[in-house]
């Protein structure tokens, strides 16, 4: 498959999704991030924002990631998002909101690969998301993570496996061999 039918997109790798749970991927994505762009891959972010009255903080009772600088990239991928070809800005768990959906199609994208947080549901909604929309989605297992834990970060991909096929769970290392 030639890079340029496929993106990696970095899912919500923003300050308030990080902690002692999750905080060990941002070299792992940063990495991926750096060889992607070196083989002159397209690379796409996004930016998850709550809102007040979200179905996020009425159903789940979660307020976090309304405000900078929650809702910031990370500083290990701050230059990389200025340099990527779109951060799409998110209200949902997917990537495949009318901005993303409308980017994939325009460019002509066949494969997404995922990375980011969380695996077990903005990751894996976007993975599963592409698989409906007819887009071959990759998941890079290592370069995702949970703010949940490992626990969550697992249940991710076992769900992604039943979901998308085992075979689209992939690591960094293989990614860039797409």
């Amino acid at each position: 498959m030639s890079s340029t039918r496929a993106a990696l997109i970095v899912i919500d790798m923003q300050n308030g999704f990080i902690n002692d749970q999750s905080r060990h991927v941002i070299p792992k994505v940063v990495e991926l991030v750096e060889r992607w762009e070196a083989i002159g891959g397209t690379v796409v972010f996004t930016r998850y924002h709550n809102y007040p009255g979200s179905p996020f903080e009425r159903l789940i009772h979660w307020s976090k990631v309304q405000h900078p600088p929650e809702t910031d990239i990370v500083p290990e991928l701050s230059q990389h998002a200025t340099r990527a070809r779109a951060v799409i800005d998110k209200r949902i768990y997917s990537y495949f909101n009318e901005e993303g959906m409308d980017l994939a199609v325009r460019e002509g994208w066949t494969d997404l690969v995922f990375c980011g947080v969380a695996t077990e549901s903005c990751v894996l909604k976007s993975a599963v998301d592409a698989f409906e929309q007819d887009f071959t989605p990759w998941l890079v297992t290592d370069a995702s993570a949970s703010h949940g834990g490992q626990f969550a970060h697992d249940a991710g991909l076992t769900v992604a496996r039943r979901f998308i096929g085992a075979g689209q769970l992939i690591t960094a290392r293989e990614a860039i061999l797409i």
